[in-house]
């Protein structure tokens, strides 16, 4: 949409005249990983992303490979990161700081979509709850941040160089990507581009179809220090061809999406810190159900044309330092979105299940940190008013009577919702020596989405589910509220380190699909006719449940002699109602990853190990298969051939192995060797090899 773009423009020229946010410079204590380290985790935090062995796509994978983390495989460019039992939104997710709408409303274009491997400088975690400045959001946070040029040391401009190159036999896919550009001590200006392709994943026993994709990401960048901080710009493209999604009813046809951001991060005086920013994001999607799949009938013939835009802004004032202030601050998000379902072999069928919906928020926070005799403490609250409402859904004359009953009936409902939502957290550590105790308290909120509420149509529309349910929304539906408490500790020597975390979360008016009434397989609604007509004839409704999540995670290793060390990370998590006796859906079995790994001054080689227990305890109401625990092994390492150019190579699921992940979705592509309606297979035995140049 045009009016889109141009509303981008005006934001980023309005905002510019403001100060920008930068990456906050006190997110660095210990309740923050930031994700660099080439095995699981290390002692030393600060390395470069490509060094982790992850040779997927997208971010996902790479971050699933972090304690307490796991991959919600939906596809290729589609998999979201499961963090200790809750994905989706309920996850503060960001790119380069900006938080943004999908706009696939089964999240087939979840945040990590948009951040491919081959751009990632490092990904940001708060495992348990997210600092409140970050905004709501039920569990911990992740911002992944991409490459950019950075600041010279003199005042000369001088050329920046980061690129790398990737080849990986299981799909024969082929990456390529990074940043050029020229800085000084003052000025600094970057492009950014990648391009990614690949074709159906192998396993053992055949391919799983429909399992392509195509990727291209370009943009450019530039920050300009003068007076008191840095201004910063942003402006990023990514156009997604079409890719597979086997797990859902549609795959990708393209994604056209748009990001600007601008920004200041600077001190107006001793001890006074200014953070402020404006972005914009922008999202066109079609999918379909024959370009990559067997030919449907035409009457079953279906296309999805949706959209997404996004605005926001913030500011905060930072008092005192770094590590010891209080900072107070704002900030608004407003999205719009739509979608909508036609045949496109039949003019006439056309229907808007999410007819021009839209949702805002304002909130305000305050953050205090200080030392209490030998505890530091960080305490946060914030408070948000958050809206919703949609437009009565247009339909076609093709249209059959039940749906467009149902659309009468919807537009003639309440179609406007408000609430207001408060988040609180407590840190506390405390430095002992080689270790640190660590305690954390919060309550975070998460509102509602649009799909969730407004939903009125029966679809498959989920959020990224991918269970084969038929949803519908509830216009009435509450703020989810959890309530968490965790514990645990670094420890550190000079040559091993652990750190444990146990954790509980209570969650109330938690968001979970649930039959759609009392009979349920008797059709006696309307909602369950039009359901039954869809194949399903026992629909669900989001509505609000009581349940928990509690567990332990733990990251470890110690260097065993010489060049020879040893790295690792265990899982477990357990989610269940509260409300009635059932588990809730897609929770990670536990598991644990041991890496040991040889490193000298230019060479290293890593053999790394995988086991994955089975996973009985599963949901009932969403259908949920239980799975096999597996073990693989994977082999890599890395050569440093001259100063700045690196070259990576190994094999992944060694011993061709034949698994399947508990959190991969179902097949329903039949043009596949896998079985219509089995789990999805992980992949086969795979080399890659990567080459990395860098020049700064």
């Amino acid at each position: 949409m045009k009016t889109r773009f141009f509303a981008a423009t005006a934001l980023v020229a309005v905002a510019s005249v403001c100060p920008a946010f930068a990456q906050s410079s006190d997110q660095t204590d210990g309740n923050l990983i930031i994700v660099t380290a080439q095995r699981t985790t290390a002692l030393n935090l600060d390395r470069e992303a490509e060094e982790e062995l992850a040779t997927g796509p997208d971010a996902a994978a790479f971050i699933a490979r972090q304690p307490g983390m796991a991959l919600v495989d939906n596809g290729a460019l589609s998999g979201q990161v499961q963090m200790r039992g809750l994905f989706g939104e309920r996850i503060a997710l960001r790119i380069n700081g900006q938080h943004f709408a999908t706009g696939g409303p089964n999240a087939m274009d979840p945040a990590m979509h948009y951040a491919p491997m081959a751009l990632i400088d490092r990904v940001e975690i708060a495992r348990g709850a997210s600092p409140v400045r970050d905004g709501p959001g039920l569990g911990g946070g992740i911002n992944a941040v991409l490459k950019q040029t950075r600041f010279g040391e003199a005042g000369t401009l001088a050329p920046q160089v980061d690129v790398s190159a990737q080849y990986r036999s299981v799909d024969d896919s082929v990456a390529i990507g990074g940043i050029a550009g020229l800085a000084n001590d003052r000025v600094r200006l970057g492009a950014i581009a990648s391009w990614e392709k690949g074709d159906d994943m192998r396993f053992p026993g055949g391919r799983v179809g429909g399992t392509g994709f195509e990727r291209a990401v370009y943009g450019v960048h530039a920050g300009l220090r003068t007076g008191p901080g840095e201004i910063s710009l942003e402006y990023r493209r990514q156009d997604t061809g079409r890719s597979g999604n086997p797990p859902f009813a549609m795959d990708i046809i393209y994604f056209h999406t748009d990001f600007f951001r601008v920004g200041f991060e600077g001190e107006l005086a001793s001890d006074l810190t200014l953070e402020a920013h404006a972005d914009y994001s922008g999202v066109e999607h079609r999918m379909n159900n024959f370009a990559l799949r067997p030919t449907p009938t035409v009457a079953a013939t279906r296309q999805s044309d949706t959209y997404a835009d996004t605005m926001g802004a913030g500011l905060s004032l930072r008092f005192g330092s770094s590590d010891r202030h209080i900072r107070i601050g704002g900030d608004f998000e407003a999205i719009d979105k739509g979608f909508m379902l036609y045949n496109p072999l039949s003019p006439t069928f056309f229907i808007h299940p999410l007819d021009r919906a839209k949702s805002d928020r304002i909130g305000a926070f305050a953050e205090a940190r200080a030392a209490l005799g030998i505890v530091d403490a960080e305490l946060g609250f914030r408070v948000d008013r958050h809206g919703a409402s949609t437009e009565a859904p247009r339909f076609g004359p093709g249209v059959p009577m039940g749906p467009a009953n149902l659309a009468r009936a919807f537009a003639n409902a309440d179609r406007e919702w408000s609430g207001t939502s408060v988040d609180a957290a407590l840190r506390l550590s405390a430095e002992l020596g080689v270790i640190t105790p660590r305690f954390t308290l919060a309550r975070k909120t998460r509102a509602p989405s649009l799909v969730e509420r407004f939903a009125w149509l029966p679809t498959e529309a989920s959020g990224g589910l991918a269970d084969g349910n038929i949803y519908v929304g509830s216009p009435a539906l509450k703020i989810e509220k959890a309530w968490l408490a965790e514990a645990g500790f670094d420890w550190k020597s000079e040559t091993a380190y652990a750190r444990p975390l146990i954790y509980y979360r209570r969650l109330e008016d938690f968001i979970q699909g649930v039959p759609f009434d009392a009979t349920p397989g008797v059709l006696d609604t309307p909602v369950e006719m039009v359901s039954a007509a869809s194949g399903d004839s026992t629909p669900l409704r989001f509505a609000n449940v009581d349940a928990e999540i509690y567990g332990a995670d733990v990251a470890f290793g110690t260097r065993i002699s010489g060049p020879l060390r040893l790295d690792g990370v265990a899982s477990f998590v357990r989610g269940k109602r509260r409300d009635i006796s059932d588990n809730l859906y897609r929770i990670a079995p536990a598991n644990v990853r041991v890496a040991l790994a040889w490193e000298a001054d230019h060479w290293s080689l890593t053999g790394e190990a995988l086991a994955v227990a089975k996973q009985r305890k599963v949901s009932a109401t969403n259908g949920e298969v239980p799975s096999q625990g597996y073990v693989t092994f994977n082999l890599y390492g890395n050569w440093i051939l001259r100063d700045g150019l690196r070259l990576d190579a190994g094999v992944e699921n060694l011993f061709d192995k034949y698994y399947v992940e508990h959190l991969a979705g179902y097949n329903r592509n039949s043009g596949s060797d896998v079985a219509l309606g089995a789990r999805l297979p992980g992949a086969g035995r795979s080399a890659f090899i990567r080459l990395r140049w860098e020049s700064f």
